[in-house]
């Protein structure tokens, strides 16, 4: 899974802040494995300069391998807490479109499977 990495002028895209984005996402995601080609993560401050609850956003794109993408976000008074929110978010998500998508193929198999 390729992971990309943005953030707005208003936070500071540093080296370590992308490293830490990028090992936080892939440990929480890793377990889809390669059923994800990409995660684009965009960091925005939402009231720039002015201090405020809940002003930073967290926007998580992932891009299944051979289906539309699933984007979610969530907006926390630190980046840590809208990395960490965004990301249960995304679990959750995936989760469903994988197990739907898990129910029609093994409808598809038994009905291929019926003898008729």
């Amino acid at each position: 899974m390729q992971i990309q990495f943005n953030t707005d002028s208003n936070i500071e895209g540093r080296d370590e802040l992308a490293r830490w984005v990028e090992d936080a996402t892939a440990k929480a995601l890793g377990h889809f494995g390669d059923r994800i080609t990409r995660l684009e993560v965009h960091l925005s401050d939402i009231n720039a300069h002015k201090s405020g609850q809940d002003d930073i956003r967290c926007l998580l794109e992932a891009r299944p391998a051979r289906r539309k993408p699933v984007a979610v976000s969530h907006r926390a008074g630190t980046i840590e807490q809208a990395v960490n929110g965004a990301t249960e978010k995304l679990k959750r998500a995936l989760d469903s479109t994988f197990s739907r998508l898990g129910s029609r193929q093994r409808t598809a198999t038994f009905s291929d499977d019926s003898g008729e």
